[in-house]
């Protein structure tokens, strides 16, 4: 598995909330995935609610 560095940010009650979190995943889609599911769990965001911006290996 790789290392992939994901950014984006997502809507929240003060406006848009930047991120970057780092997760492990196979390629670049798993890890688009993943980050939905992160984000989306600890901030109570639907996956329309979260923009990813960038996907890169790190």
């Amino acid at each position: 598995m790789s290392t992939y560095t994901v950014s984006g940010r997502f809507q929240s009650r003060d406006g848009d909330q930047p991120f970057t979190k780092e997760v492990e995943a196979e390629n670049e889609d798993l890890a688009r995935e993943r980050v939905y599911t992160t984000v989306g769990s600890q901030h109570n965001r639907k996956r329309t609610q979260i923009e990813i911006e960038e996907v890169s290996a790190a």
